[in-house]
């Protein structure tokens, strides 16, 4: 026998109630279960985990079972638990709560990526809006519209929340992070997370948005970055930092003394949401014009970082561009996953490593020189002046 899944739209008045005939078990929703099991039919209800001995004793007898879901249930829905139980499935879907928004927006969703905020991953979902334009957020008591605005602040952000999800009183509101903060939401709801309200997103061949890591690469060269002369990071030295800082969607990246800002923007480029730190204003704006030509969002703190260190999110990886032993102590002191300081003069190679090991993490580094080749008359080619500076690296224990 199959386990047929049947998605019910109750907020499409012109949809049809699913005709379920002889059925001998419906699993679902309450009001699912209540609206629309046939009479004679026995009913469970609830978390489909608390459901799954019940269907798979009633698919072991030989009776026909109806799954009754919101929606489409092959989109964060019950079809994966079904399939990993083993079960033979129908699948008959409806739209989803998502599609369904995404049109009350008039707006393309195809490059919309979707989180799961329900669970653990709610930090890793928070991390994702950070870094992307546009973000559709599913939602649980506790990580709601005014949890994810309060890890919003100081990015550019609008809410789109469809509140009273699926009820007679489903309203939507669009708002900025302080008010969606400030506001008490109805549950359920379903948050779709935008820089821009207007824009339609962009024309991609992969749903979602850009893949990382870019069509480009990594460790670009030095040219890609506007600085000045004495602040630049030399490719090599950048590749070996990703590498160590390992920047992904759903991470959050502190860049410290950032320069140009090149490792925070190549991380944003590889999918983390990032926060750069720097204290000099003629640097600031060059963050701000590199992060822009690059096509991503990082969140800029103009300051001293021993003041900014305190007030900002923790991070799951950070950079510190500057060999201060008070600032990689503070950085050290947050709990990161991943930390890399770049130390130009090896004089302060014991320091940096001690401040390390002393806030608990593993240490290890290495000198790096690098020499760019060089044509020379002839066809022939050389090897140009090398340059040479030092990375150390820790990883929690």
């Amino acid at each position: 026998m199959t386990v047929t899944v049947v998605g019910v739209d109750i907020r499409d008045d012109r949809a049809v109630p699913p005709d379920l005939g002889e059925v001998a078990l419906v699993v679902g929703a309450p009001e699912l279960v209540a609206g629309h099991a046939p009479a004679g039919a026995r009913t469970a209800t609830g978390a489909i985990e608390s459901t799954m001995d019940d269907i798979a004793a009633a698919v072991a007898a030989g009776e026909e079972v109806v799954v009754l879901v919101h929606g489409d249930p092959g989109h964060f829905g019950v079809l994966r638990a079904l399939r990993a139980k083993g079960l033979p499935v129908a699948v008959r879907p409806a739209v989803s709560d998502v599609q369904r928004m995404a049109a009350m927006l008039r707006r393309p969703w195809d490059d919309i990526a979707v989180v799961d905020a329900r669970g653990r991953e709610f930090r890793h979902a928070v991390n994702v809006c950070r870094a992307r334009r546009a973000v559709a957020v599913l939602t649980a008591p506790g990580a709601g519209p005014a949890e994810l605005a309060r890890e919003l602040s100081g990015w550019r952000r609008n809410l789109a929340v469809l509140e009273g999800l699926r009820t007679p009183d489903e309203r939507l509101s669009i708002v900025d992070v302080t008010e969606a903060e400030r506001r008490t939401w109805r549950e359920p709801n379903l948050v779709m997370c935008l820089v821009s309200l207007d824009a339609a997103g962009t024309d991609h061949w992969l749903a979602g948005g850009p893949a990382a890591p870019p069509p480009d690469g990594w460790a670009l060269d030095e040219s890609a970055f506007a600085t000045r002369a004495g602040v630049g990071i030399a490719p090599e030295v950048r590749a070996l930092a990703l590498a160590r800082l390992a920047p992904r969607a759903g991470t959050l990246l502190w860049d410290v003394c950032a320069g140009s800002g090149a490792i925070g923007i190549e991380a944003a480029r590889l999918g983390a949401a990032v926060v750069a730190v720097e204290r000099d204003s003629g640097l600031c704006v060059r963050i701000v014009a590199n992060a822009g030509a690059h096509g991503v969002d990082v969140r800029l703190v103009d300051g001293d970082p021993l003041t900014a260190i305190p007030v900002l999110p923790r991070p799951h990886a950070v950079f510190v561009g500057a060999a201060h032993p008070e600032v990689v102590r503070a950085c050290a002191g947050v709990g990161a996953e991943r930390i890399v300081v770049l130390v130009p003069e090896a004089d302060r190679l014991g320091r940096i490593r001690a401040a390390l090991r002393d806030a608990g993490y593993a240490v290890d580094g290495c000198q790096l020189s690098a020499a760019p080749l060089v044509d020379l008359p002839g066809e022939a080619t050389g090897v140009g002046p090398a340059g040479s500076t030092f990375l150390v690296w820790g990883a929690r224990r």
